[in-house]
């Protein structure tokens, strides 16, 4: 909150790692409003796996690289931050690296599951 006597900006909390999906961050995108969480949630939940399908399957490199870069400004928009590192890991890959790049796609697979995960478990508790 601004401090108009002490002249003070507005404090933002720092991201949370603690969890795959950081729920106040999601709170202030959000405006507070629960539904609008939800069906946001849920069209993160389609698309996270989605993308990551499409960048497993993609024989091209600058493909994987554009749909990595989708998937890591959609993951910080919802406080996935987990998902949005591995994503940028994938995206900055070499394209000489195979090995490189494999092990950021399994660290991105891991990441998106566990964000998945929680989504649905929030999900089932609503």
């Amino acid at each position: 909150m601004w401090n108009h006597e002490q002249g003070s900006a507005p404090q933002l909390a720092a991201p949370s790692f603690e969890r795959p999906i950081d729920l106040v961050h999601l709170a202030r995108q959000t405006l507070g409003d629960r539904s609008l969480e939800q069906e946001i949630l849920s069209l993160y939940l389609r698309q996270a796996k989605t993308l990551l399908q499409r960048i497993e399957e993609s024989p091209c490199v600058r493909e994987r690289c554009d749909i990595a870069h989708t998937l890591k400004g959609s993951s910080r928009a919802v406080g996935a931050w987990h998902v949005a590192t591995a994503a940028e890991a994938v995206e900055i890959v070499p394209p000489e690296h195979q090995s490189e790049f494999t092990r950021a796609i399994a660290a991105l697979r891991t990441c998106v599951n566990a964000a998945c995960d929680t989504i649905a478990d929030l999900q089932r508790a609503h």
